[in-house]
């Protein structure tokens, strides 16, 4: 009897030991239970769709309303940008066709100045036809800074001699400020060189010399 009781009690430890004998995964004990109930995953996902409040047609406008009212505003906003890029792009292009060359200009401005100070150096009383290769020089040296202003202001660009007008900042550089007799104050009195500006903008400010109260 005793050796009976030890192979029952063998046996049953294992059968409990035995790899088969696991235990079932929460959801395939969780899927039996619905089936018990009669219920299955298509069952409760068509009753959860049921319970969810439907939208009657005002609000389903309304949000239809929002939403294109949204979509109108964005497309709105991106023809404007757009737009604006458009035209800075027209206004580069514009610009770089009229001041593209202010680098050309600014070097054909000293060639400008040597003829002036040519002219300017030249004393007139010595012009006359008893001289003539000094006033055929002086002729030919008048008639290239005529022509060289006429190509200017073809281009655009424009000389600036501000003697008597008053002091502008922007068009005019302050070499120094002096009290002079018959001057008003503020007003420019000595060019010692002069501007020039390029439609409209200043490509080199005249040097210039401005009154002051005495």
């Amino acid at each position: 009897m005793a050796s009976w009781c030890v192979r029952a009690v063998r046996q049953s430890y294992c059968l409990v030991a035995s790899p088969t004998f696991v235990r079932a995964p929460p959801r395939l004990l969780c899927t039996a239970a619905q089936r018990k109930n009669g219920q299955g995953p298509e069952e409760e996902a068509e009753k959860a769709e049921q319970s969810a409040p439907e939208k009657t047609p005002a609000e389903e406008k309304t949000q239809l309303e929002e939403q294109l009212k949204e979509m109108t505003e964005k497309y709105k906003r991106s023809l404007a940008d757009a737009e604006n890029l458009r035209r800075r792009s027209q206004k580069m292009v514009e610009d770089a066709k009229l001041y593209g060359i202010q680098g050309f200009c600014k070097d054909l401005l000293e060639v400008a100045d040597i003829l002036e100070k040519a002219t300017e150096s030249v004393p007139k009383e010595e012009v006359t036809s008893q001289n003539p290769h000094l006033k055929n020089l002086y002729d030919g040296l008048l008639m290239t800074e005529v022509q060289i202003q006429k190509v200017f202001s073809k281009h655009g660009l424009v000389k600036l001699n501000p003697e008597g007008q008053k002091f502008d900042p922007y068009e005019h550089e302050a070499l120094f400020h002096a009290p002079m007799e018959g001057k008003e104050p503020g007003t420019v009195a000595v060019v010692t060189k002069v501007g020039y500006k390029l439609h409209g903008r200043t490509l080199r400010p005249a040097l210039v010399g401005v009154a002051k109260a005495s």
